[in-house]
């Protein structure tokens, strides 16, 4: 093969190595993240209101059009798009990590620059989850009340005293979970990784994927406590998000730094 020949060939792309944590990089991650958060707080609160502004703007339209049985999922649902509120938290604990101050200005042109990346399209997968999530929860109501879907007056009592309540609520939470675990898996790594270096938002949700097949047990736990905190912060009308998200932003950076090399 001449000299010519070889210049012309591309060198393959090498794939993020993933590496095995456990319980104690999860520890540090926290620990890692809560300092973040204790260190600039006013980042963390303003994302975080934000996110949970969304929420509250989201459950007052369904009140107001008269669609409490969507209250729930709605309120379940929001959850898929945290990963991509919390882009400006990667972006603060990244410029923590790596001794700078971070400002209001730099946050918000990393952020800004990021428009017509590839993290805008995987803000699109996230956005399409939630879709999908929606759909799905209008279905089950279709399969088990029939097309003119749930009774508008006395739903609570139709869910929890009729057998066809029940089943759609059993039913309803199997693939809530199902959902719930892909989006995780897809997301859990994807965004702190497309911020951080310049790749595709396939190769981003393919890393995730093995990040979390390569420790199942630590990232179904970490899975299970972020569901936790959010179901609990979402309790008081969402005001508890302002600062559960930002915390578990911090947390999911330094999570991601030690889960890709």
């Amino acid at each position: 093969m001449s000299e010519d020949t070889r210049t012309t060939v591309p060198l393959a792309r090498q794939e993020p190595v993933i590496r095995r944590i456990g319980r104690a990089d999860i520890v540090d991650a926290l620990s890692a993240g809560l300092r973040d958060f204790q260190a600039y707080p006013a980042f963390g609160l303003f994302f975080g209101g934000v996110y949970a502004l969304g929420g509250i703007v989201i459950l007052a339209c369904a009140f107001l059009w008269d669609l409490l049985y969507l209250v729930y999922p709605l309120a379940a649902g929001f959850v898929l798009v945290g990963p991509f509120v919390a882009v400006g938290l990667y972006e603060v604990s990244r410029l923590r990590e790596q001794g700078q101050v971070p400002s209001w200005s730099g946050v918000f042109r990393a952020i800004w620059a990021q428009g017509g990346k590839e993290i805008s399209w995987m803000a699109f997968v996230t956005i399409f989850l939630f879709i999908i999530w929606m759909y799905q929860v209008r279905l089950l109501i279709a399969l088990f009340f029939g097309l003119h879907g749930m009774p508008a007056g006395g739903f609570p009592g139709v869910l929890f005293t009729t057998p066809e309540g029940l089943a759609f609520l059993a039913v309803g939470h199997i693939v809530g979970a199902v959902l719930a675990t892909v989006t995780f898996s897809l997301t859990v790594v994807s965004f702190p990784l497309l911020l951080d270096r310049e790749v595709d938002f396939i190769s981003a949700m393919i890393t995730s994927v093995r990040a979390v097949v390569s420790n199942p047990a630590a990232m179904l736990g970490w899975a299970a406590f972020v569901v936790l905190m959010l179901f609990t912060a979402a309790l008081p009308a969402f005001l508890g998000l302002v600062v559960v998200l930002p915390v578990l932003g911090h947390i999911t950076w330094h999570l991601y730094r030690r889960l890709v090399g």
